[in-house]
């Protein structure tokens, strides 16, 4: 097929639809991953919390965003993309500018109350509780708002614009921190999600393929759910994969306070963090091209393995530019396994349990943030604080993805025995 064939048939091949709902994910990317950014240093530097409690609310932060889709699958499918995204995006804006606020002298009879941590993570619940319902959004909207002949290219571009966000939002909190301080980060998310809301209202219609399927009610929901959590294969996949993301998350949970405690206290660990992002927009196409004739589970495995030995080179060069060459090649793992991971488990998915399914597929993020922050937190101070040999975190954490890996194989090997 020729390259200007190929063209038309992009530009046939997708509604409006999958342009604006892929346009807001960008900012919606840009607002998380730039609040994301910030956060650890944040909590221990700004508001004081010491090293293992650091972990653990970050890694709630990164944790419930992706837990909660589980459920925002479901709302997605029942209220409609259109109107899930436009609710996602207001409760975002507010979610972003109380993270900001929490040192805030108006806050300051509600700290007087309330101990610090509850409060700090009942304000960090709030942005999942609209990523929850923006991602199964985004990606049922990608599905349903593209032809099967583009459909897979469509995943692609999805996975592209998300690193955009990705890479622009540690960016521009780097900016933000340095020019407006640290709090102003979190005010900026909130503007970028708050435009996004009236994007949302002008612009977006429902997909032709899911407006003209039956909305399920209530009970069919709850049954898509529980049919999705009988299904053992399925579940003990998402499971296994979930020890990749407790070794993609220590960049954000675990490696900002091994930077600034062990490497240099003035690193800018925000544009340390742009690496990630920046590698995927500018490698991806060769990574799909290298990888195409690979079975999608092939490229899961070996992407996670990828992923597991990123951390050795900061293991064994504990620098800055040891930190940028392990998030260069955890970058390289993360594109050889997510677009195929999204390909693979939409396939599964009938298409009035597009939502249901995709927020599943969002289990294992979660997971492995809500397990991975308290491990690096834990780490970090023990081999850190206490043991004084902090680079013995990043061999845990390798040790970590190796023994997913392992899982992988012997997962692979026995669904294929029992097919």
């Amino acid at each position: 097929m020729g390259f200007s064939q190929r063209l038309r048939e992009i530009r046939s091949g997708f509604e409006p639809a999958f342009w604006v709902a892929n346009f807001t994910e960008i900012f919606e990317r840009l607002s998380y991953y730039g609040a994301f950014a910030s956060l650890a240093n944040y909590l221990h530097e700004t508001l004081n919390f010491p090293t293992e409690q650091t972990g653990t609310l970050t890694g709630f932060f990164g944790g419930m965003v992706w837990f909660l889709a589980i459920f925002g699958g479901a709302a997605a499918d029942r209220l409609g993309f259109r109107r899930a995204l436009s609710v996602a995006y207001l409760i975002l804006s507010i979610a972003y500018f109380m993270l900001g606020s929490l040192g805030a002298s108006w806050l300051a009879p509600v700290r007087q109350v309330v101990p610090a941590a509850v409060l700090v993570g009942f304000v960090l619940l709030l942005p999942a509780l609209g990523i929850s319902l923006v991602k199964p959004s985004v990606v049922g909207t990608t599905a349903g708002a593209s032809k099967e002949n583009v459909r897979s290219i469509g995943y692609a571009i999805y996975y592209t614009l998300v690193n955009i966000g990705g890479a622009a939002g540690p960016y521009a909190a780097s900016w933000a921190h340095r020019h407006l301080g640290v709090e102003s980060v979190f005010r900026v998310a909130a503007l970028s999600v708050f435009l996004m809301f009236f994007c949302v209202l002008l612009f977006f219609h429902e997909p032709k393929q899911t407006e003209n399927t039956p909305k399920p009610t209530i009970s069919k929901t709850l049954r898509n759910f529980l049919t999705v959590i009988s299904n053992r294969k399925f579940m003990s996949f998402l499971l296994i994969f979930s020890g990749c993301w407790v070794v993609f998350w220590q960049q954000y949970t675990t490696l900002p306070g091994y930077l600034h405690g062990y490497v240099d206290r003035n690193a800018d660990v925000e544009l340390i963090l742009v690496t990630d992002g920046l590698t995927v927009i500018c490698f991806t196409l060769a990574i799909t091209l290298i990888t195409r004739r690979m079975a999608a589970f092939q490229a899961i495995t070996l992407g996670t393995f990828i992923c597991s030995i990123s951390w050795l080179i900061l293991a064994f060069h504990p620098s800055v530019w040891g930190a940028v060459a392990s998030i260069f090649v955890l970058a390289v793992g993360e594109m050889t396994l997510s677009p195929r991971y999204y390909e693979y488990v939409s396939g599964l998915a009938p298409p009035s349990q597009q939502g249901t399914y995709m927020g599943f597929a969002f289990l294992p993020i979660g997971i492995g943030s809500l397990l991975g922050g308290p491990l690096g937190g834990w780490l970090l101070h023990h081999f850190g604080e206490v043991q004084n040999r902090p680079r013995l975190v990043w061999l845990a954490i390798s040790g970590v993805g190796v023994l997913t890996t392992t899982l992988l194989l012997l997962y692979g090997k026995l669904v294929r025995t029992a097919e």
